[in-house]
């Protein structure tokens, strides 16, 4: 039997090589990061320029400082509606991503089941919560069964130690006289 080996190859780029280009892409992506950041800034503060003229209050009277207010009010009033759709939307997303991330799951069979414990239920209390109101009476299986008397005890006692010897016994009851002996002493025939 051959036992073959499956080594990796040895790549042709030096151990100093790699770590250098593993350098380089680390600072690239580190650039890459910080022009991103600019880049938003200055979209942002060009949006708000657009959105957010700059306000000039000096020299109005008191009736056009009321109506610059109320406009600016409409204008809050829109951003707020904006971002309220802005969340809703968002809130939708994430719930639709959630329901595909449990279809992928439930189809790949990958779901977990969670772990099951064990609890000590009586009848009364599973007949309870499975049938709610409508339950009466009570599932006491021993309350049930059939009480036997002191006394029946005794008497198949007594009856037991009358007969002696087995013999003797066997020889009594043989035929039909026998069988109904064992009926008259049962209590069948009164």
């Amino acid at each position: 039997m051959f036992f073959f080996l499956f080594l990796q190859p040895k790549s042709k780029i030096s151990a100093s090589r790699r770590l250098s280009l593993k350098i380089l892409l680390l600072t690239r992506a580190k650039e890459d990061l910080e022009r991103e950041k600019m880049e938003r800034d200055e979209e942002k503060v060009r949006y708000l320029e657009e959105k957010l003229p700059p306000l000039q209050m000096s020299g109005l009277s008191m009736e056009e400082l009321q109506a610059l207010c109320k406009q600016l009010y409409a204008k809050i009033d829109v951003v707020d509606e904006e971002r309220y759709d802005c969340e809703a939307k968002v809130i939708k997303n994430n719930q639709d991503i959630h329901e595909l991330k449990l279809k992928v799951m439930d189809l790949g069979g990958k779901f977990k089941k969670p772990a099951l414990r064990k609890v000590r239920v009586s009848a009364d209390e599973m007949m309870r919560a499975l049938l709610g109101s409508k339950h009466k009476g009570s599932m006491d299986l021993r309350a049930n069964l059939k009480s036997v008397k002191k006394e029946d005890i005794k008497q198949e006692k007594v009856l037991t130690t009358e007969v002696g010897d087995w013999r003797k016994n066997v020889e009594a009851m043989s035929g039909m006289e026998g069988r109904k002996k064992m009926f008259d002493a049962a209590g069948g025939a009164q």
